[in-house]
């Protein structure tokens, strides 16, 4: 029992923990300089999204300084600023048939949000009279959203008639069916191009008002310091942006390309997207291969590695900062909110610098039906994707119409 009577005759103050709330939330300490180590994937992605020019309106935030050091390791160790694209997909020679992974952020995003932009192109003029009977959609609203609802619309009326056969309940309406194949003809790319949208919009506007959060605790109270910490961190997140490397590796590719390439998730997608390259468009192998822009001299490596030590000075600086901390979170707050929003962000292919115009869009209900009315527009085109979505051997009906097509169209 002797034990116990020190800690019973200790006095307990029941307000400390109050204070220290109080304390912590009118003036949170540290906080801030915490922050900033978190969250550097966002901030690679939001860069990714925007880089191009001098001007890479991707506000200072929370996760710069993890960033920093991420890419130190990324400069030195892969070679490359750009991360890695965050969807997959193949790209696919529509002359030969090879099939490429592909490497290429802009790939990436530009299947990856394919819905939101595949019916806003310019739509071709096209004087075929033969392929506008079937297949031709250039004159029709929305034309590859249409053309989608069709041929589920068909699945869906062949599910229900086999399951009236049957006697069983009707099913629901599926999700995705068949394959849908929309044109596309490139028009003359541009490199270096930031995309001059909503989310590079978003940036200007957040770092202005950024700069005017931080201003509020100099104007009332003297405070500076918050002023002259996001200021200092704008400064370093538009060098970062400003790097010439990011252009070469974003856009490392030749442009006026004749060829013909397929872009598809693989077997199971509901979209083939075909671009003709028309002799202006950029090649999308080399841009799906994405190591023709890789780091190869020290100075770019040495420019990243200073920032990252800029970078850490300004974690310091702003873990000195003891008052008015709220304002400071505040501006790491809008800068993290827009980092999010760019780095999720649904963008064109124009905004990448690589405009297309919508020429026509085939769409059959049976994948094997889509393909053979592929190959019969656009010959090479279709066989080169029959490997993608028929990976095993074609029985002898499917062999004949393959065959029905002459050896001019054998890749």
């Amino acid at each position: 029992m002797a034990p116990l009577l020190p800690v019973l005759r200790r006095a307990f103050d029941p307000s400390a923990p109050s204070s220290d709330f109080t304390s912590q939330f009118t003036n949170p300490s540290d906080v801030f300089s915490v922050l900033l180590l978190l969250g550097g994937d966002v901030v690679a992605r939001a860069l990714a999204q925007l880089v191009g020019s001098r001007i890479t309106p991707v506000a200072f935030s929370f996760g710069w300084v993890a960033y920093a050091v991420t890419a130190v390791l990324s400069a030195i160790g892969g070679n490359r600023l750009m991360p890695a694209p965050d969807y997959s997909c193949k790209v696919v020679n529509a002359q030969n048939g090879f099939v490429r992974d592909n490497d290429s952020w802009v790939i990436g995003r530009i299947v990856r949000d394919f819905e939101t932009w595949m019916d806003s192109q310019p739509q071709a003029q096209n004087t075929d009279a033969d392929g506008a009977v079937e297949v031709n959609r250039a004159t029709v609203r929305n034309p590859v959203e249409n053309s989608v609802k069709e041929i589920i619309d068909l699945s869906w009326e062949d599910m229900k008639r086999r399951a009236r056969e049957r006697g069983k309940l009707e099913p629901a309406r599926p999700p995705k069916t068949g394959l849908c194949v929309p044109v596309y003809r490139a028009r003359k790319p541009f490199k270096n191009h930031p995309g001059y949208d909503s989310p590079y919009i978003a940036g200007l506007v957040t770092c202005l008002l950024q700069l005017g959060v931080a201003a509020i605790p100099c104007g009332l109270y003297g405070n500076w310091s918050i002023l002259l910490v996001t200021a200092a961190g704008m400064i370093l997140a538009f060098i970062s942006g400003a790097i010439p490397q990011w252009a070469k590796e974003k856009w490392a590719c030749r442009e006026d390309t004749e060829k013909t390439f397929a872009l598809t998730r693989g077997n199971g997608s509901q979209y083939a997207i075909v671009i003709q390259g028309a002799g202006v468009g950029f090649d999308l192998e080399d841009l799906a291969a994405s190591d023709w822009g890789t780091i190869k001299s020290w100075p770019a490596r040495l420019v990243v590695l200073v920032l990252a030590v800029l970078w850490i000075f300004l974690l310091i600086a702003a873990s000195g900062i003891q008052q008015n901390t709220w304002f400071l979170l505040a501006v790491g707050g809008l800068g993290i909110l827009q980092n999010t929003y760019v780095a999720g962000a649904s963008r064109s292919p124009e905004a990448f610098g690589m405009p297309l115009e919508f020429v026509e869009v085939i769409a059959k209900h049976k994948v094997m039906d889509a393909l053979l009315a592929v190959e019969d527009r656009y010959p090479r085109v279709g066989r080169s994707l029959l490997p993608i979505f028929f990976a095993e051997e074609l029985n002898e009906e499917e062999t004949a119409k393959w065959k029905s097509y002459g050896n001019k169209n054998k890749i």
